[in-house]
């Protein structure tokens, strides 16, 4: 029966995407916090992880659209989403929220600052599920895979 699996991957893309962009507005809205180790404050990413591909410049989202596009068709066709339905969900909707962010605010809203010891990439709610994502998958086709040896 596919009807769950879309509904997983829906409920789970439609609230990750809902808590990201709650979370973006706070700082667009101007919320600040500072301490020894950690900033929460605004920043506006015009690349990928690390900036890296700030040079496209605007044609970067219309890149990422085409991307997005891509992954999911490929894992609706692939039937990926009756096996991976919740982390694709948070796959998809983290990634939507940073490209809506391209749309609207002319880049990722990026808020998570480290600086303690060393100086990390400033990253957001959704770089989080993305990376929680993939992790996720993999970790789960590998363990799949064992199953069959």
């Amino acid at each position: 029966m596919m009807f769950r699996p879309i509904v997983i991957f829906l409920l789970a893309a439609i609230g990750t995407w809902l808590i990201d962009q709650n979370i973006k507005a706070l700082f667009v809205h101007g919320y600040f916090w500072d301490s020894q180790c950690l900033s929460l404050e605004l920043h506006y990413n015009k690349g990928v992880a690390f900036s890296m591909l700030a040079f496209l410049g605007p044609y970067l989202k219309w890149i990422q659209l085409v991307l997005v596009a891509g992954i999911l068709g490929y894992v609706l066709y692939e039937g990926y989403l009756k096996k991976y339905a919740f982390p694709l969900g948070l796959l998809i909707g983290a990634a939507l929220g940073n490209l809506y962010d391209r749309f609207v605010h002319g880049g990722v809203v990026d808020y998570v600052a480290w600086h303690c010891g060393f100086d990390f990439a400033v990253f957001n709610y959704a770089d989080v599920m993305i990376d929680l994502a993939v992790v996720w998958i993999l970790l789960a086709a590998y363990l799949e895979s064992r199953k069959t040896v």
